[in-house]
């Protein structure tokens, strides 16, 4: 056999090998390629955007919670305030009873303190006619000496 022959009958074949492959077998293969390279990137953009997402969601969270802690001072601080005004309202409406008691009080012994004036004028009134009674030797009548007895005890 002679090995041009071969040589060319294997170039023959590889040239139809290399068509075929290059007809059937290449384009099949540049597609999977291609379509291989393009679900990589957009797996990798879609994991992009899972980061940025991600980012995204912590300083919205932080944010959150932010926020949660400042309204959260703020109740305190008011619930703080309300609780100083509710003590200063108590002590003001307590010091405010007691002044009215401590009136009230007063209006009361001042009340007792005539009664008794009064009770201690009679009582001096008639001491006053029993006395007349005693020294005069004889009967002094209450009603007729009315106004003489009630100076006397207005002076007492």
């Amino acid at each position: 056999m002679n090995i041009n022959v071969t040589l060319f009958w294997q170039m023959v074949f590889f040239a139809i090998f290399v068509w075929f492959s290059y007809k059937y077998v290449w384009a099949p293969i540049l597609t999977a390629i291609n379509a291989r390279k393009a679900t990589i990137a957009d797996g990798l953009a879609a994991a992009d955007k899972g980061q940025q997402a991600e980012e995204e969601g912590r300083k919205a969270a932080e944010q959150v919670v932010n926020e949660a802690k400042a309204q959260a001072s703020e109740i305190i601080s008011k619930a703080e305030k309300t609780g100083s005004e509710i003590v200063e309202d108590a002590k003001a409406k307590a010091v405010s009873e007691g002044n009215r008691i401590t009136t009230a009080a007063q209006d009361e012994i001042q009340t007792e303190m005539n009664k008794a004036r009064e009770s201690l004028r009679g009582q001096v009134g008639e001491l006053a006619v029993q006395g007349a009674r005693q020294i005069l030797g004889r009967e002094v009548d209450a009603k007729a000496h009315s106004d003489l007895l009630d100076k006397l005890a207005s002076k007492l």
